[in-house]
C-alpha cells in the first residue's frame, strides 16, 4: 500500500525536531540521567537568558499576533506604539517574531532605540523579525515568558491569540499575587479587547477576582494615552533603574 507525501515534507521533519522534545518533557517522569540533562538545558536558557539581557535597559514587553501584516491597522498601531515606547526612554522588548511583534520593534528602530527579541523556536508562524538589535532563541516557553517580564516596568497588550492571552493573563496574575510590582498594562484595541474587560467585570460580580483588580489594566486605542499611562504609573512611580555597569573582569 503506497503512502501519500505530506503536502510539506519540511514543515513535518521540522515539527518533529522541534516538537517532539518539549512532549516528552511534559509526558511525567523519565529517567534519572534524563532529567538530570533536561535540568542542565533549562539551566542553560536561563543562564543566556539573564547574561545576555543584563545590559538591557528598562524595557516595556509588547504582546501581540504573530499573523497581522503590515497593512493592517493593528501593525501599524503597534509600530507606532514602539515608536513612543522607545522615545519615552525605554527598551522595546517583544517575543521577536513577525506581526504585532515585528511592528513594535520597526517602531523602536524608527525612533532610533533599542529593540529587544526573545523568540520561541516553533515549527511555524515564529521567525525572528528584521528590526532586532539583540534576538534570543529558547526552546521553553516559560524560560522565555520569564524573561519578557523581567527586565520590563510595563505591557502593552494588543490584539492575539490564545499566546498572547497566556502572556496576559500570566503577567495580570503576577502583579495580582505581588510577585511582580504593580507595573501597568495596557490593553490596546478597544473593540478586540472589550469583550475580555466585561469577562472581567463578570468575574468581579462572580467573587472570583476584586473590584480593584479593574484596575490593574488600562482600556484604550491611543498611542499618546497609553504612553501617558506608562509614563505616570512606570516612570513616575517607579522611576528608570540605571543599567548596571558592565564588569571587564566578567568579559562584559
Amino acid at each position: 500500500m503506497q503512502t501519500e507525501t505530506p503536502a510539506n515534507p519540511f514543515e513535518t521533519i521540522k515539527t518533529d525536531k522541534v516538537i517532539q522534545g518539549d512532549r516528552l518533557f511534559l509526558e511525567g517522569p523519565r529517567s534519572r540521567a534524563t532529567e538530570a540533562m533536561t535540568i542542565l538545558r533549562i539551566t542553560r536558557e536561563l543562564f543566556r537568558g539573564f547574561r545576555s539581557l543584563h545590559f538591557v535597559g528598562p524595557c516595556v514587553t509588547v504582546f501581540g499576533s504573530a499573523r497581522f501584516s503590515e497593512e493592517h491597522d493593528y501593525y501599524k498601531l503597534a509600530r507606532q506604539a514602539g515608536s513612543e515606547i522607545s522615545r519615552l526612554g525605554f527598551t522595546v522588548m517583544t517575543g521577536g517574531g513577525p506581526g504585532i511583534m515585528e511592528a513594535a520593534n520597526r517602531g523602536a528602530k524608527d525612533a532610533g532605540g533599542p529593540s529587544i527579541g526573545c523568540n520561541i523556536i516553533l515549527p511555524f508562524e515564529q521567525q525572528p523579525n528584521p528590526y532586532l538589535d539583540k534576538m534570543l532563541e529558547f526552546k521553553y516557553f516559560f524560560v522565555r515568558k520569564l524573561m519578557l517580564v523581567k527586565y520590563s516596568y510595563a505591557f502593552v497588550v494588543m490584539p492575539g491569540g490564545v499566546g498572547t492571552m497566556d502572556e496576559l493573563f500570566e503577567s495580570l496574575t503576577l502583579i495580582q499575587t505581588g510577585k511582580i510590582s504593580n507595573f501597568p498594562i495596557v490593553l490596546m484595541g478597544k473593540d478586540y479587547f472589550e469583550p475580555l474587560v466585561d469577562y472581567l467585570r463578570m468575574m468581579v460580580g462572580a467573587g472570583t477576582i476584586s473590584p480593584a483588580d479593574l484596575d490593574l489594566v488600562k482600556l484604550t486605542d491611543s498611542v499618546p494615552e497609553a504612553i501617558a499611562h506608562i509614563e505616570k504609573y512606570a516612570i513616575q512611580k517607579f522611576g528608570l533603574r540605571r543599567v548596571p555597569k558592565r564588569s571587564w573582569i566578567l568579559g562584559e
